[in-house]
């Protein structure tokens, strides 16, 4: 049986190529790599390649540090997870049954602002135009708790959230309250003028089964569901302030109403995270994003110390992920217990 280091060795090297956009993997353990590695071109038009330090688009993993923000401000008794919506929000009083709780977890029965964009939209969009959009329209799309269903823009409205409340822009939140404290260096919030260290540019098929680039797009500015831009080594920083720092663990004993997905399967949603019961306490979490040009995948295996992750500067690249969860299952410390990660692309559209 070949090795680890093999199996994803020749995983990457047999789909991408030195002159085309690929992938990153990393998989470590109680802190320390089993496997870091990545084929391909973070830039294919400078030719830099993909490495443990090249940012990607996160996509919407990037909602799990968009709860924490939340989450950080609640230890702060700035706010409390049952207010409403509409306590801060006052354009959203006619949405006043929806609690932060409920937008956190994906329960609040918000519109889709995706489905009411201006047919003569042509620029990016901004968060104070999603808090219009859904401020236009007349009624929730159910009775907040009552379901779970993704929804961007409850997240979009938690990032203007974190600036109303902070007072501080949501960049500079996420600096001094996350990055800085826990040395990630090279992270970002997206926004056009933006200086990003070592960016991978996002690529797409066309038609003609052409990769070719496809970094943005009118829904890729929003903040809070989906902007942030990191590194395999910068996430491995975050990854171990999870399982390590009290202050940010949110994850290991998820307590405040997570939804529910699948009661008879043990699927839910808690704070930025899908997470699935596979018994005798266990928990496994995950979260994908896959947006314009790129596609993630993040596993935490708390109890095993387990941190695995795949970003990849391509779109819609899923057939990847599924290849490489073949990979690792495998192996009997990487294996999953749950299928929840393969339905991660139908339970956040």
């Amino acid at each position: 049986m070949p090795t680890l280091q093999e199996s994803l060795d020749r995983l990457l090297h047999s789909n991408y190529r030195n002159n085309s956009p690929g992938a990153a993997v990393l998989v470590a353990k109680a802190g320390e790599p089993l496997y870091q590695g990545s084929a391909g071109l973070a830039d294919v038009g400078s030719g830099a390649d993909l490495t443990p330090s090249t940012n990607f688009r996160m996509a919407s993993v990037s909602k799990q540090f968009t709860a924490m923000c939340v989450h950080l401000l609640s230890q702060k008794n700035a706010l409390h997870l049952t207010d409403s919506l509409c306590a801060y929000f006052p354009e959203l009083a006619h949405f006043a049954e929806a609690t932060l709780n409920h937008l956190l977890n994906h329960t609040s029965g918000l519109p889709d602002f995706e489905e009411h964009l201006p047919a003569s939209q042509v620029i990016q969009l901004t968060d104070e135009d999603v808090l219009q959009l859904t401020a236009a329209q007349q009624r929730l799309l159910f009775s907040p708790g009552t379901q779970y269903r993704y929804s961007n823009t409850a997240y979009v409205l938690l990032g203007l959230l974190v600036e109303r409340v902070s007072g501080m822009a949501y960049a500079e939140f996420l600096q001094e309250h996350i990055f800085r404290p826990l040395h990630m260096h090279n992270s970002r919030l997206y926004h056009p003028a933006a200086d990003i260290p070592h960016r991978a540019m996002g690529y797409a098929f066309s038609e003609s089964g052409e990769l070719v680039l496809s970094d943005q797009g009118i829904g890729t500015a929003t903040r809070g569901d989906g902007c942030i831009y990191i590194s395999l080594s910068d996430y491995q920083k975050w990854h171990k302030a999870l399982s390590g720092n009290t202050v940010f663990n949110i994850t290991i004993t998820p307590n405040t109403n997570p939804s529910v997905i699948d009661r008879t399967q043990g699927w839910h949603y808690h704070m930025g995270w899908f997470f699935a019961e596979v018994g005798n306490g266990t928990r496994e979490f995950f979260h994908s994003g896959d947006t314009s040009g790129f596609t993630n995948l993040v596993i935490r295996l708390p109890q095993r110390e387990v941190l695995i992750a795949c970003f990849s500067n391509i779109a819609d690249n899923w057939a990847f992920l599924g290849e490489l969860l073949d990979a690792l299952a495998q192996f009997p410390e990487l294996c999953l217990g749950s299928p929840l990660v393969r339905h991660l692309q139908q339970l956040t559209r």
